[in-house]
């Protein structure tokens, strides 16, 4: 049972997300994309980084390498399947989940920590904690205000496809709370099936106590325990 991180030209998060899932007793190989998805992957990371430097758009050319038809095979046969920043990019761009990453309401590179409010704790990627609960994550994306059409929006508040929305440390969905203008504060999303999941932030720099005050990402990466 080994969950493959896949890593893409300019991928940077792929060790962090192996490290931080080795931290939680699960087990986890990087895999070139060339080389295909391994046979007995029980899990998929698309993790973080800038794959291909961001090329006509973050996430589009990875979104073409063939191993992601793989992965879309996988994910429909149940395979857990978590996006992180700009994995999360390439499960959009992909067709995983629905929506688009684009250019921060800035236009700026945003690094900080930010505040999420579970909205859905029914889906592997949130039962680790409770629906209300506030987690603190960081972000570093250039890329990452949520966007797509007002009825595809609405569908996905009324299907509960909604994972996590940017809040205040007391759980209020503001505007203020929004580092990237994501619509409705959206930071995640799950896929058409509840086994694939998609986020901005980074759970896996907040797993691991040595590195990070906040250790609150430990619960979305524990939605690959018992595959």
């Amino acid at each position: 049972m080994t969950v493959a991180v896949i890593q893409f030209g300019g991928s940077n998060c792929d060790r962090d997300a192996v490290r931080a899932l080795e931290h939680l007793g699960i087990d986890a190989e990087r895999v070139w994309h060339e080389d295909g998805l391994p046979a007995d992957a029980t899990g998929i990371v698309l993790p973080g980084g800038f794959s291909y430097g961001d090329y006509l758009r973050a996430g589009a050319m990875a979104a073409r390498s063939p191993i992601m038809g793989d992965v879309r095979d996988a994910a429909a046969e149940g395979t857990p399947v978590l996006g992180v920043c700009n994995g999360a990019q390439v499960g959009c761009e992909s067709g995983l989940t629905e929506g688009a990453f684009t250019t921060n309401e800035s236009a700026r590179f945003q690094c900080e920590h930010v505040f999420l409010r579970v909205e859905n704790a029914e889906t592997p990627w949130t039962a680790a904690y409770e629906e209300g609960d506030v987690i603190e994550l960081p972000i570093a994306h250039g890329e990452g205000r949520f966007e797509l059409s007002e009825d595809r929006y609405e569908t996905l508040v009324e299907e509960d496809r909604i994972l996590f929305r940017y809040c205040d440390a007391e759980g209020n969905v503001t505007p203020e709370a929004n580092p990237n203008g994501s619509r409705g504060n959206v930071a995640g999303v799950r896929g058409e099936f509840e086994n694939v999941g998609v986020l901005m932030p980074h759970p896996e720099r907040a797993s691991l106590p040595d590195l990070n005050a906040s250790t609150d990402g430990a619960g979305v990466l524990r939605g690959f325990e018992g595959i």
